[in-house]
């Protein structure tokens, strides 16, 4: 049984963790691990907004970004995902992972003057990024074998680790949780710059992917999935992407992963954008939607046992002020955290 925390990022505690040194979790889990010398990593999304069918401008810039992820500095891995969010807009999102800080800004200067640079017709752009030390994320995985998100560009997979399968465990797993709150300080501001809009968000910022692959599954099993989960969890994502506000839930995509032909794969994640980790924890461990969705997943793992191949995972950042990065053009005033500074200022 390892520490989901690497050795090197071990540290002489002053906040505890909430289990005991000897707790035994009920199910194994693994985290990814990357090489000591990768002291931060950056996810980036990138995202097109339109309404209705996607018109030739949103087709190009989605061509567009694809050519710059293949240049010279681009990313190790990239995916893509649709999704309908509250105000009816499509949204496809390209989410893009380095481990190089140099080789992203080298690479992210042209990137970002051609994607919310200049206007397109019909459509809005949006630039996401979170560059956070590795002492302030975490990943989670019910097995091994396919990497997802920010794992992809790591060294590997750990064996099982202790900190999963309780309430705190997600904090638990972060390295600087060792030694700091996390507390949110601070409030979003926006910043205009002529057409282009960026949001200064504040200090512990908190970012969860949380990903759901029933590929593997089969008949009865998916059924099950479907029918009795996915509606479920489907449910919890639509009240955080439509009133998360009012619990520290700034905005909230439940997305569609798409393959590469872009059709739509059996796969999806939540991605959400909190005011701290705490909101989200509170979240998880009480709110009716989460208590609701845990419980049908419960039921589900507890039926299949060992033989479920459903994969789920999921990817937590508590991110500085100074590792963020959020620009809006011709987007609308609830698009990612545009949203937190309109309900700042409501």
């Amino acid at each position: 049984m390892e520490s989901a925390i690497p050795v090197h990022l071990e540290t002489t505690r002053t906040r505890h963790k909430r289990v005991p040194d000897d707790y035994q979790p009920p199910y194994p889990s693994f985290v990814a691990r990357y090489k000591p010398a990768v002291s931060r990593v950056v996810m980036a999304y990138f995202g097109v907004q339109y309404r209705g069918t996607a018109s030739t401008a949103a087709k190009e810039a989605l061509a567009d970004i694809v050519e710059r992820f293949s240049a010279e500095g681009g990313p190790s891995h990239w995916d893509r995902a649709h999704y309908v969010d509250q105000a009816g807009f499509e949204n496809v999102v390209s989410v893009a992972y380095w481990d190089d800080i140099a080789r992203f800004d080298a690479w992210f200067a042209a990137a970002r003057e051609a994607w919310t640079g200049k206007t397109r017709e019909g459509i809005g752009t949006f630039i996401e990024v979170l560059r956070p030390s590795v002492e302030r994320h975490e990943t989670l995985f019910s097995s091994l074998g396919r990497s997802e998100g920010v794992a992809v560009i790591a060294d590997g997979m750990s064996g099982e680790v202790q900190e999963h399968a309780y309430w705190g465990g997600m904090r638990d797993r972060i390295p600087l949780s060792q030694t700091d709150a996390m507390a949110p300080g601070g409030g979003p501001e926006l910043i205009r710059d002529g057409a282009r809009l960026r949001v200064k968000a504040h200090d512990n910022l908190c970012l969860i992917r949380s990903g759901q692959d029933w590929s593997d599954t089969e008949t009865s099993e998916r059924k099950l999935y479907l029918d009795d989960v996915e509606p479920v969890l489907r449910e919890g994502m639509d009240f955080l992407r439509d009133a998360g506000l009012g619990i520290g839930c700034y905005t909230n995509r439940y997305m569609q992963v798409l393959s590469v032909d872009g059709s739509v794969s059996e796969k999806s994640y939540g991605q959400s954008w909190w005011k701290s980790l705490a909101t989200l924890e509170r979240w998880a461990e009480s709110h009716p939607t989460h208590v609701k969705i845990f419980g049908a997943a419960m039921k589900y793992l507890s039926t299949l046992g060992p033989s479920a191949k459903l994969r789920l995972y999921h990817e937590v950042t508590v991110a500085a002020a100074d590792e963020q990065f959020f620009e809006y053009l011709n987007c609308h005033s609830k698009t990612g955290m545009l949203a937190a500074v309109e309900a700042v200022s409501a």
